[in-house]
């Protein structure tokens, strides 16, 4: 039986090498899994190293653990990409109910940029209603191309299976969201 044994310090460096194929491979899987890995093998043996220092009772020293690399940028992101920022979804909602409904074919929401108007269209086809119903039902519209400086006016207008409309709420404001974003 042959034996072979591995200087502390070259095993030290055999297992940063084992660390990095598994980044490596990690990093690899999300990009493709098509993409075969490349080869890691060991450092070509040199001129023997020095006698690495002795830790107590003749034992050699533990070998401690790669450490991550701080502010180091991902393999796959380019050198002038900048920090992913907070992004808040900036946006009003509109919500109303009905206790019940009568041949309704369906809801139009309505916007403006003052109480007064003029108010426009903003849902291409109804949102369904629920045609004859003794049942309430809840309904909400999420408008989400707004500017966050302005404030806006909304209304929901009801829409009936012979086509007849009705403003179904009043008018509804939506408060600013905050300054505009510098861009």
């Amino acid at each position: 039986m042959i034996r072979s044994r591995i200087h502390p310090l070259a095993a030290s460096c055999l297992a940063a090498f084992a660390v990095a194929g598994l980044c490596l491979a990690a990093l690899a899987g999300c990009r493709s899994s098509d993409t075969p890995m490349p080869k890691m093998s060991p450092p070509a043996a040199s001129a023997p190293e020095p006698a690495a220092p002795q830790g107590s009772e003749g034992s050699p020293p533990a070998a401690s653990a790669p450490q991550p690399l701080e502010n180091a940028p991902p393999a796959d992101l380019p050198k002038d990409a900048k920090p992913m920022e907070a992004t808040v979804d900036l946006k009003n909602t509109i919500r109303w109910s009905t206790a019940s409904e009568v041949e309704n074919f369906g809801y139009d929401v309505y916007r403006a940029e003052s109480a007064d108007g003029p108010f426009i269209r903003l849902t291409k086809s109804p949102i369904p209603g629920a045609g004859t119903s003794d049942e309430p039902h809840k309904y909400a519209y999420v408008d989400r191309d707004i500017d966050p400086a302005k404030e806006y006016w909304y209304y929901v207008e009801s829409v009936a299976y012979n086509g007849q409309r009705e403003r179904f709420t009043p008018v509804q404001k939506a408060k600013a969201k905050g300054a505009k974003p510098n861009g």
